[in-house]
């Protein structure tokens, strides 16, 4: 019996390291390629594009360089490949837009060498200092059924498994993923500076299956808090207008409880595993939103995280929530010139219970007060309610027809922002709902007017 369970599992393995070797190849592919017939297609111009969704897809890493939306009416806005951003840098009033016009770059990825066989180490820690985050790469995942490997924090507080490459499909058991397009997978992040890594297997291995086990060939890792500062001083911001007068979300759950419940919708992106951008749940089906410029291909939003509840626990209190983490799963539609893209998540009931939020279908008024609930430089949930840059001390609506990417695209305002900001809600006092879309810096800041994007997604939403 011994030598026939023996046999057994070799063969299945064998099986398994031809799958991912090459056989399964094909069917990966079939997967994460997304063709233009099976997306919401409309009118080039102001409208939703057409949707080609190559594997290789837009990898915006560094927001210095990260791919930015083209000046309608341009060569290039007429000639770029759809679904596909360009560098171009627009320009406002003849200056740049400011920074956070483009994913924020919040972590680096590195290379590590971190191995669990059945004939060596079962468990790895992987420890970077005052990182935010760790998420790790799996090179190879190649194990006896029944055997798995766990992630966790130090605490077990954070535990994700994963039994197979999900590229061969995956258990319900099994936790969720991110693709980049070459071999292996991403496991999704560990909020915090350490992640174990550790091989669950069956008793009597034989020695057979030695070269079978786990490799981890890469790690993309947050930011430090001194790395962050240095990032951010490394760019020009121009976001922050007067005095920064955001404050945590957590700060206003007693003391404007509206304003808080109406942030709950909104989340953080992790992008490719070293960028973010702020997005939020539109409508009450599955629909999130975030700008164009973050991301705007299926392949992209398969290899972007969401974490709701990314915040502090109480005012004053650094500790972190625990999040709730998910993946994107399709772009159903997106938009260069109103700088948009409304794409689903692949677990849709994890995240139903934080809400959703409205667009405000006749748009902005001038005067009109609002708040922004927001990651700003991907730090925990803060809202810009305050502004000393306004007259009467809280943000308001300077101008509901100010030019974005075209005229009278955008709502203008001076409430805070930052790189990381890109894609958060600009949100009435007076209604609660949507009023703008935030996506540039300048002083005024601005965001793309509600009433367009209802009348791009009405059917969507």
């Amino acid at each position: 019996m011994r030598r026939e369970r023996a046999a057994v599992m070799v063969a299945g393995l064998l099986a398994v390291a031809m799958l991912t070797s090459g056989g399964a190849t094909d069917a990966s592919d079939e997967r994460i390629v997304q063709t233009a017939a099976e997306t919401s297609v409309l009118e080039a111009g102001t409208s939703g594009s057409a949707l080609e969704d190559p594997a290789a897809g837009e990898q915006p890493t560094d927001a210095d360089a990260a791919p930015r939306a083209p000046e309608p009416g341009s060569s290039e806005a007429a000639t770029a490949e759809p679904g596909v951003p360009t560098l171009t840098e627009p320009e406002r009033d003849g200056g740049s837009v400011a920074g956070d016009a483009a994913p924020q770059r919040i972590g680096v990825e590195e290379s590590v060498e971190a191995v669990m066989s059945y004939d060596g180490e079962e468990s790895q820690t992987l420890h970077f200092p005052g990182a935010e985050y760790v998420k790790i790469h799996f090179e190879r995942l190649l194990l006896i059924p029944g055997d798995y490997v766990t992630i966790s924090d130090p605490l077990g507080g954070q535990l994700l498994r994963y039994s197979i490459d999900p590229r061969l499909g995956a258990p319900e058991s099994d936790s969720e993923s991110t693709f980049d397009g070459g071999t292996g997978f991403w496991a999704m992040s560990i909020t915090g500076d350490t992640a174990v890594v550790t091989l669950h297997r069956t008793a009597g291995v034989l020695s057979e299956l030695s070269r079978y086990g786990v490799r981890i060939d890469r790690v993309a890792r947050g930011f430090t808090a001194e790395e962050r500062a240095e990032y951010i001083e490394s760019r020009r911001e121009e976001s922050i207008c007067g005095r920064d007068d955001k404050t945590d979300a957590v700060c206003y759950e007693s003391t404007r409880p509206t304003e808080y419940a109406h942030s709950h919708p909104v989340a953080r992106l992790l992008i490719n595993g070293t960028a973010m951008c702020t997005a939020w749940r539109l409508g009450p089906s599955n629909r999130m939103i975030t700008n164009y410029h973050c991301f705007s291909t299926t392949a992209m939003a398969r290899r972007t995280e969401i974490w709701f509840n990314y915040q502090c626990v109480a005012c004053g209190d650094p500790t972190l929530a625990r999040s709730v983490k998910t993946v994107g799963a399709q772009v159903l539609r997106t938009n260069r010139t109103l700088d948009y893209t409304i794409f689903t998540v692949s677990d849709f009931e994890s995240i139903r219970e934080f809400g959703y939020l409205e667009l405000d279908t006749a748009g902005a008024v001038r005067g009109e007060e609002v708040y922004i609930p927001q990651h700003a430089a991907g730090r925990p949930k803060t809202i810009a309610i305050d502004s000393d840059a306004d007259s009467r001390g809280v943000c308001q609506v300077v101008d509901p027809r100010y030019d974005g990417y075209a005229a009278d695209t955008d709502v203008s305002y001076y409430c805070d922002t930052e790189s990381g900001s890109s894609g958060s809600p600009v949100i009435s006092r007076e209604t609660n709902q949507v009023v703008a879309l935030h996506h540039f810096g300048g002083c005024p800041n601005s965001g793309v007017r509600s009433d367009l994007l209802y009348q791009e997604l009405s059917d969507l939403i």
